[in-house]
């Protein structure tokens, strides 16, 4: 029996840079999954359904939720968000290591239903970059910018309830961070069980 793979959760306010972070950590780690959530926004120039995420309407997704079907799910800038249960749940028992790559109400509920789960903040370097890099977006109106920003503030102060943050200043070292982390989190001693427990059959003293 493979030994459980590790649940790691990666989030972080609109801009901070997320998304390039995890598609470089999965081509630095390939043997890494990562979770492509369910969403009813529309798709941004470039992005294809079940690559990026699978796109839905708002009846299916809905239905989705009543069915319990959702590790996690939630309502922001006016779309749904969701994470497919099942995926992860059977990729976890196969022994596989897999991101989520989520917004802070996910992640949240993701703490509740899977405690040992790994939660890392991604902070942008300062308020005035995030607000740059949402405007090279050149997807926003200045509503929804002005939303994008508002709501960063608030996220921003969700940062205490994760258990690293990585500063996405410099891609190289802060993809290097996300690697250290996730070494140091699979040599923890309570996610190698079946390692003191040969250790202890053979006699050995720990």
């Amino acid at each position: 029996m493979s030994k459980r793979g590790l649940l790691i959760v990666l989030s972080g306010p609109s801009g901070a840079g997320k998304g390039t972070l995890c598609n470089l950590l999965l081509q630095r780690r390939p043997e890494l999954v990562l979770s492509v959530s369910v969403t009813t926004r529309p798709p941004r120039p470039g992005e294809v359904h079940g690559v990026n995420y699978y796109f839905t309407d708002v009846e299916n997704f809905e239905r989705m939720i009543e069915k319990g079907e959702f590790l996690e799910w939630a309502k922001v800038y006016n779309n749904y968000y969701g994470t497919p249960k099942k995926f992860v749940e059977e990729q976890l028992q196969q022994g596989k290591d897999i991101i989520l790559e989520i917004d802070i109400q996910g992640a949240r509920q993701v703490k509740e239903n899977c405690p040992d789960a790994v939660f890392i903040f991604i902070l942008p370097p300062d308020i005035e970059e995030l607000k740059n890099r949402i405007k090279k977006r050149g997807s926003e109106t200045k509503e929804s910018f002005d939303l994008r920003i508002k709501s960063a503030e608030e996220e921003l102060k969700a940062v205490s309830d994760y258990d690293y943050a990585v500063v996405n200043d410099d891609l190289e070292e802060a993809v290097k961070k996300l690697e250290s982390i996730i070494i140091a989190e699979k040599c923890k001693v309570i996610r190698n069980k079946d390692l003191l427990h040969c250790a202890c059959k053979e006699g050995i003293k720990l």
